[in-house]
């Protein structure tokens, strides 16, 4: 037997052994993607870091949607994002320092937090030269490995004290932009045969403005700040969305942080969870084609239709953006997002752009529901617009996905030390059913 028919013969019996009626799910009261028949999240833990609002539970039972709220440490991310935008100051740093300590920080504590991000953002000098090694990977594969191989550098790598563990949070939240800029950098050069020249980090600028200047790209003051926001609003979203319950089910087997990091990273990258901002920006570049009036309601409604119908754009039936797993009425990110994008877009000279997208926001909702002939609402999510502001920022596409990372590795680090510091430890361990009968082992030769 040739071994192309046996890869092919083998990839055909996955079409009946991963075969699963979908009534079984139902008669086993199998809650598939850890979701219950309402649509709300499986408990499986409690936490102090984030709480993301969707509805609330009505006393005679089900749910009530209402709108979308999310709050860091008991904060509202709303008030978070309109002081900073008041003060015109950068705030990811006390975000960060928030998510680890529990605490906000005071003028001083903030300082010095700033000062112990800018000394360890440089990389070893080996981390860079394996960057340059790997030139043309994806850059989300290049921020695992290069997360990964941090362990080798780390003189107590396994050491899961609280000490060690916010000294790694620290290195860790310092060395993504570095790494990613870098990688980007190399990417450019490999793949587009631009010319290359690393710069180092900047111990006087914020995370944002670091992040930028690594880049090698020219930046305004607004570019800067809308950035910075950017990752504040994409800091934490609680510990059940895909890639912090990945870190958390790794941390809690006591795995070293790198490893439990890189699994965080490797659900990231998948195109239903951080890879969706990609998904919508290629979505909105088509749409701006394929629409000849930006202002028609009926054309684009029709052309919505079409797309729910998998007869236009990708033919898959979806539009990308819209919809969450706990935000129904409103994603209080997109709705800041939105904020955000105005002073930008006018900077940009772009504002028609956004209004054209602030429409397609408000028709695809209508048509969703159309479509489906229910009462039941959505909203637009955070993708829907992150990825056209990171375009007018002056971002390539190949690193939206990275910079999400950039950001929640907040999160992840904070979910880490939370899962890693309760007093009663124990394994993540849910169960399968198996629904296979007993089968009689035949011997080679009889087969």
């Amino acid at each position: 037997m040739k071994k192309e028919y046996l890869i092919y013969k083998l990839s055909e019996s996955v079409k009946t052994t991963s075969k699963i009626d979908n009534d079984l799910f139902t008669k086993y009261n199998v809650k598939r993607g850890l979701r219950n028949e309402d649509g709300s999240g499986v408990l499986v833990g409690l936490t102090q870091i984030g709480n993301v609002v969707g509805y609330e539970r009505l006393p005679e039972g089900g749910l009530k949607a209402i709108p979308g709220k999310l709050f860091y440490r008991g904060y509202d991310v709303e008030d978070i994002v309109h002081a900073l935008m008041k003060e015109k100051r950068y705030g990811f740093e006390e975000i960060a320092y928030l998510m680890l300590s529990g605490e906000l920080p005071d003028k001083d504590e903030l300082s010095r937090f700033k000062e112990l991000i800018s000394e360890k953002m440089p990389l070893e000098q080996k981390t860079k030269m394996n960057i340059i090694d790997l030139e043309g990977q994806n850059i989300m594969n290049i921020l695992a490995r290069s997360v990964l191989e941090m362990y080798n550098y780390d003189a107590n790598p396994d050491d899961i004290s609280p000490d060690n563990l916010m000294r790694q949070s620290i290195d860790l939240i310092s060395k993504f932009p570095t790494i990613i800029a870098y990688a980007y950098n190399i990417f450019r050069h490999s793949t587009h045969g631009r010319s290359l020249h690393i710069r180092h980090p900047n111990e006087t600028l914020s995370i944002a403005e670091n992040f930028l200047y690594m880049l090698q790209k020219d930046y305004t003051k607004l570019d800067a700040r809308t950035l910075d926001l950017l990752l504040v609003l994409q800091a934490e979203h609680g510990g059940g969305n895909n890639s912090t319950f990945s870190v958390r089910v790794t941390s809690s087997t006591g795995t070293d942080t790198y490893s439990a990091i890189a699994a965080g990273i490797g659900s990231l990258k998948g195109p239903l969870h951080g890879g969706a901002n990609i998904q919508v920006a290629d979505m909105f570049s088509h749409l701006k084609k394929h629409i000849t009036d930006w202002k028609n309601v009926d054309e684009i409604d029709a052309y919505f239709m079409r797309m729910l119908n998998k007869e236009a754009y990708n033919k898959t039936g979806l539009i990308y953006g819209i919809g969450h797993a706990v935000y129904t009425i409103s994603d209080p990110r997109a709705v800041l997002l939105k904020e955000l994008a105005r002073d930008l877009a006018k900077e940009k000279g772009r504002s028609d752009e956004l209004a054209f997208l602030e429409l397609l926001e408000e028709r695809a909702i209508e048509c969703f529901a159309n479509f489906k002939g229910t009462k039941k609402r959505v909203s637009s999510n955070v993708d829907f617009y992150s990825g056209f502001v990171y375009e007018m920022i002056g971002l390539p596409q190949e690193i939206y996905t990275p910079l999400f990372a950039m950001s929640r590795i907040v999160g992840w680090t904070a979910h880490r030390i939370e899962e890693l510091n309760f007093k009663s430890k124990r394994i993540i361990r849910p169960a399968y059913k198996n629904i296979l009968e007993e089968q009689v082992y035949v011997p080679v030769k009889e087969r």
